[in-house]
């Protein structure tokens, strides 16, 4: 019952999205053209703050607990585990005074509304899995970015979303050069549980009543070795992934 309740809601939820970046594309092109880079960095926080709300219309909620003190004044490299495309919105708009950057496909960097433009022109990263020089070099230009800027890279080490909420092993070397490349940055640890519910059907319908939740670990300073750095990062973030099977 509940997903044969999923499908109009889906085709409801899909019309305002697709609505919202429609919307949201000319304004960041104004934003950012007109008055520049806080006004573009404003309207993709207000955008993600709407594509929340369409997930409303599913019976998603979510909670977002930070009870860290975080500079603003220095770069963060927010680390966490990913469960699936909606992971992003909440952490844009909760982290938002941190200025988050992504590392995100190079498929993505064309094609669709406002998403496609915002991670071409807001500072993000766009790597290309097949050719790792490529990939090298923009994880080298991000983490020079937020070094030189304070702002926050937001990296997920699985490279690919887990179907289930179970966590993927690491793969360590985008976050080794990240590391690298952004000496002073502090490591901030993420866990995420429930997103992955939302895709639980597959892309069509999408699935209902999901609780997503995420919870800000303590900073880590990057300092050390590296290899046993990420261990304790990706031990903590694991620790706070409650995957149902």
């Amino acid at each position: 019952m509940l997903k044969l309740l999923s499908y109009p809601l889906t085709i409801i939820f899909f019309l305002l999205f697709g609505l919202v970046l429609v919307i949201f594309h000319p304004i960041q092109w104004v934003c950012l053209n007109v008055y520049g880079y806080n006004a573009h960095k404003k309207s993709v926080s207000i955008l993600n703050w709407f594509i929340m709300r369409c997930t409303n219309v599913l019976g998603t909620r979510y909670s977002f607990k930070n009870e860290q003190d975080i500079p603003t004044n220095r770069p963060l490299i927010i680390v966490t585990n990913h469960q699936s495309m909606y992971d992003i919105p909440p952490i844009i708009w909760y982290m938002r005074k941190y200025h988050p950057k992504f590392v995100s496909k190079i498929e993505l960097g064309k094609g669709i509304p406002s998403v496609s433009y915002n991670l071409r022109h807001g500072g993000s990263a766009l790597i290309d899995r097949k050719d790792p020089k490529q990939s090298i070099a923009e994880l080298q230009k991000l983490a020079g970015y937020i070094e030189a800027n304070n702002r926050s890279a937001v990296i997920f080490p699985e490279g690919t979303r887990s179907r289930n909420g179970v966590p993927k092993p690491f793969r360590t070397t985008g976050l080794k050069v990240m590391m690298k490349n952004a000496p002073s940055a502090l490591i901030v640890p993420i866990s995420i549980n429930n997103s992955w519910k939302l895709l639980g059907y597959g892309k069509f319908p999408m699935g209902l009543g999901s609780h997503v939740t995420f919870n800000v670990h303590p900073p880590i300073e990057n300092i050390g070795n590296a290899d046993e750095l990420i261990a304790r990062i990706e031990k903590q973030i694991v620790s706070g992934v409650n995957a149902e099977l």
